[in-house]
């Protein structure tokens, strides 16, 4: 079952990994959240995956980090025989369409523009959490 399984939120900007999650809490999300802190901490996890830790539902992606970006994190989940079958959403605040465009070639399963006003981003996070939690159908 998805309640169970963490949600990995991978973003390099404190203030947004902050928001994030205070937006998840006051939406009153079940799942545990992890965060990898840029796109090589991301990586980090495929072992522990790949050893038996439970894979997340979701993971939120951002785009630009230093280190390895968000792309770059997508493409290589989707090219693995196991884990990329991981929904992978990338939440980030660039709406150039050419980021849209790229991010689907790599693999991405949903593109969400990060709202700038908190409301609207709790709104979002609320969404987010219904229908990659508890609506989306995802392997074992």
């Amino acid at each position: 079952m998805n309640i169970n399984r963490p949600i990995l939120l991978v973003d390099d900007n404190p203030m947004d990994v902050d928001l994030t999650l205070r937006a998840f809490k006051r939406s009153k999300l079940v799942n545990p959240i992890q965060v990898a802190r840029d796109g090589e901490e991301a990586l980090a996890w495929i072992p522990r995956w790949e050893a038996g830790e439970p894979r997340p539902v979701v993971i939120l992606l951002d785009i630009n980090m230093p280190r390895v970006g968000g792309l770059e994190v997508a493409r290589r989940l989707k090219s693995h025989p196991v884990l990329r079958v991981i929904p992978v959403v990338m939440l980030t605040t660039s709406t150039v369409s050419g980021d849209v465009e790229t991010a689907y070639l790599h693999g991405a399963n949903s593109y969400i523009a990060k709202p700038v006003d908190f409301d609207k981003f709790s709104e979002a996070a609320a969404q987010i959490e219904l229908y990659w939690t508890v609506l989306n159908q995802v392997p074992e």
